[in-house]
Formats: C-alpha cells, structure tokens, sequence
C-alpha cells in the first residue's frame, strides 16, 4: 500500500550526518509502553471483584501475554530483520493497542475470554515485537558499544512499571469517584478499569508512533567516528563474522545461552512475582508483620528501580568487562546473595533490601545484556531473529519461577503465616538453578566456522570490510 510505503525497509535509511544518538529515545519510546506489562498488578484486584473470579484465573492474563512474548519473538523474528525496525514497531504498536481496546471490551461485556485474547494473546504478539526490533537496530547503530546501546532499550522495559502504576492508579480515581488510590484496601470498579484500557491503548500507540517515525537504520559502509571494527576480534568471543538465525540455534552456543537467560530470569522473577508478601514474611513476630502494606508496596517499586538500573549499569559495564565475566558475576555472584538472603535477610529489614535488590538488578541486567552477547557470538546478521527465538526461555522462566517459589511455600504453610524460615527451601533451590547456568555460562566457546554465513553484509560488516582494506 502506498499509504504504508513510509514503513518500508529502504524509508529508513539514516541520511549523512545522522546522529545515532536519536535511536536510543525511539527505542525507549516503545520499551516505556510495553513494560507496562510490569504493572498488572495495578488492577488486578479490580478485575477480580468484576468478573467474581480468584486471582489464578487473573493472573492467567499475564502469563498469556509472557509466553505470546516469547512465541511471537521466536516466530516473528526473521521477519522483523527482514522488513526493518520501522514496520516491526508499527506492528507491534497496533497489537499493543489493539490488545487493550479488546480488553475494555471485554471488561464492559464481563467477558473474561475477550481480555485473554485482548491483553494476553494479541497484545503478547505486540510485547514480542516491539521487545527485539529496537534491539537489533541499536546492535547495529553502536557496534563499538553494544552493551550500553541495549541497556538503554531495555531499561525502558524494566522502568515501564514505574510509568504506568501511578499512572493507571491516577486515571482509575478519575473515572471513578469511589476509588481511593492511596488506600491499599481501596478497589476500584471494573468500568474503570475498562474505561483505563481504553486510555492507554490510545495513548501508547501515539506514543510508540514517535518510536516507528524517528527510527533509522545504518546505511551501507556506515561506522562510528574512530571506531575500527577490526579491532574487536582481538577480543574474546567476539566475532567478525555473521551466524543466520537458523544456522545459530544448530549451535551449542545458543543452548548454553539459552540455559543460561532461562537460569538467571528463573531466579530474579521468583523473588519479582512474590516480592510483596516476601518481605512482610521475614519479619513477622507472633503472626504480625512489622513491615506494613505501604511500606511493602514501596519494597515492590523500591525493586523496580533496582530492575531498571541493572538493565542499564550492568550492561553498560559489560563492554568494558566482557559478557562471559559479567555473567559470572550474575550468576556467581547472585548464588551467593540468595545463600546470604536465606541465613541473614531477616537481620534487618535494610539487609533484606539491599540483598534483594541487587539480586533483581542481576535480573534485570541479564536480559539487556544478553543481546550483546549474542551479537559477540553471532554477528550482526539476523540478531535480532536469534534474540527472539531465545526469548522462549523468559516465556519458560516465567512458568517456572513462579511455580518453584509458590510450590515450596504451598507446601510450608498458607499465606499470610508464613515466616522466613519457610523461604528456605525455595531459596535454596534458586541457588541450584543459578549454579546450573554458572555453569553453562563456563562452557560458552567461539562459534565454530562452518556456521558462519558468507555472502550476506550489512553496514558492521561492510564497515568492517572497508577497515581491513
């Protein structure tokens, strides 16, 4: 359609003295509206009390949209690197909002299915998409820096949250009346809620638009001022040439990465998914908490802070550190933290703190970092496909995780009861999964030649090219 012909790959060729610098603001345009998946938890009881159901039937919305995340990153992959950033943005911008406006309608016609299918399944296709085409794009934009140009992105997806809870509490009390946003007992109505999908849709698809506009792509034989990509195979594991994602996931390069995300999202979401009760539970005396409900909800944004700037931090700190060591620190380092979690986070409430959160900035550190390692491994070549397909393991961690941490807490006693002592287990079995991908971490080698791709360039590697003479 000529109308759409604006999207098209050769559209967005970045013009002579573009700055690279503009990428970043469009990526995190679109990271800010998807993370917002971070803050379900906003209207949750809302939805509970309007459809008369339990919380599982609820919180089955989010993982729905989790695994569609996965699934849509891993499928949808190739296509992305083929069509461009602009059109994968704008695709993921019209499932995002579409996902929301069939979930006001579900909401006001008290049918749960349609806000499965609204936010979970169409809106999960749209957090897959959007989560890897600014990705790939970045990668390409900053050879020289990979790790700080997806911290950046990606940061964004971890400080979602942070946008959109005080946001959606605010727009809850302004269509209903009744709703008290400072009171934790404090529900609001279902036509709100409906009422807020439908505000959100619309303003994050005007939002994510400002991303699809202003995004460009490299132009053949592009390359940083100064920067010398011949340089970079002096360095461990990182690679000059180019691995297809069919070719990639034939390594096992890319199952030990994959063991180690999976490892590593495991662990933090664990903590994540019961952050709240958590810390009311390891300072319970006498079957009263000493930490109150306010005081635990701030815990849980405390957490969102700490996921943000790990994003940020430690993946910058990765292209001075190298991948291989940063995730030695993740996952060493992290084993460590959950043992000390387990024997003294009940010592003091600062202690508890201060240990979870930098256990979540592991977290959140892991998954922006992860692109850059895969671009060390893989090249630049349909990165952006092998990032989505090893997406599959959050979708995975995002069952798993959970469902470790509840288990061994189902089994301990019922909410509300529970002490530190009965996190134990659970901890304790996070070290286990962590010292898995330690290991695997260990074993990641230099991709064998006979996967490596001839015949396909693009502007890293043509630059790269150039360099050699």
């Amino acid at each position: 359609m000529a109308a759409l012909s604006f999207l098209d790959r050769e559209h967005t060729v970045a013009k002579p003295g573009y700055s690279r610098w503009l990428i970043p603001p469009a990526a995190l345009a679109i990271h800010l509206c998807i993370g917002q998946a971070y803050a379900t938890s906003v209207y949750k009881n809302a939805l509970v009390q309007h459809f008369d159901t339990s919380l599982t039937a609820i919180g089955i919305i989010f993982s729905i949209a989790i695994v569609m995340l996965g699934v849509s990153a891993a499928v949808m992959g190739t296509w992305v690197e083929r069509v461009g950033p602009r059109a994968a943005m704008f695709t993921s911008a019209c499932f995002w909002a579409s996902g929301f406006l069939v979930g006001s309608l579900g909401i006001t016609t008290t049918q749960l299915w349609l806000v499965y299918l609204g936010y979970g399944f169409i809106g999960g296709i749209g957090l897959g998409i959007g989560y890897i085409s600014p990705v790939s794009t970045l990668i390409k934009w900053f050879p020289d820096r990979p790790g700080l140009a997806t911290g950046m992105a990606i940061m964004g997806f971890g400080g979602g949250a942070l946008v959109a809870s005080p946001l959606s509490r605010q727009l809850m009390s302004l269509y209903d009346s009744d709703y008290d946003p400072s009171n934790s007992q404090s529900v609001a109505s279902g036509s709100s809620v409906a009422l807020l999908f439908l505000t959100l849709g619309i303003v994050y698809f005007i939002v994510m638009m400002f991303g699809v506009f202003n995004v460009r792509v490299p132009a053949p034989g592009w390359r940083p001022e100064g920067f010398d990509p011949a340089k970079l195979k002096a360095k461990p594991l990182v690679t000059s040439a180019h691995v297809s994602a069919a070719n990639a996931i034939r390594t096992p390069q890319f199952w030990l990465l994959w063991t180690v995300l999976f490892c590593n999202v495991t662990a933090g979401i664990g903590i994540l998914e019961q952050a709240s009760p958590m810390i009311q539970d390891f300072f319970r005396e006498s079957g009263t908490s000493t930490v109150a409900t306010t005081a635990a909800t701030a815990f849980v944004g405390l957490l969102s802070i700490f996921n943000m700037a790990g994003r940020f931090a430690w993946s910058s700190t990765s292209d001075f550190l190298g991948r291989k060591p940063t995730y030695v620190m993740y996952l060493g380092v992290g084993m460590v933290l959950y043992f000390l979690l387990a024997v003294a986070g009940h010592s003091a409430t600062a202690v508890f703190v201060l240990l979870a959160g930098v256990i979540i900035s592991f977290y959140g550190g892991g998954f922006a970092t992860v692109p850059a390692y895969l671009r060390d491994l893989f090249g630049t070549y349909q990165v952006g496909a092998i990032h989505g397909r090893l997406l599959t393991a959050w979708s995975a961690a995002g069952i798993a995780g959970p469902l470790i941490i509840n288990g061994f807490l189902d089994a301990q006693g019922k909410p509300g009861q529970l002490v530190y002592s009965d996190y134990r287990p659970a901890l304790f079995t996070m070290i286990g999964v962590l010292a898995v991908g330690f290991v695997a971490n260990l074993l990641v080698r230099p991709v064998a030649a006979k996967f490596h791709e001839s015949g396909h360039t693009d502007a890293f590697a043509e630059a790269e090219q150039q360099a050699k003479g």
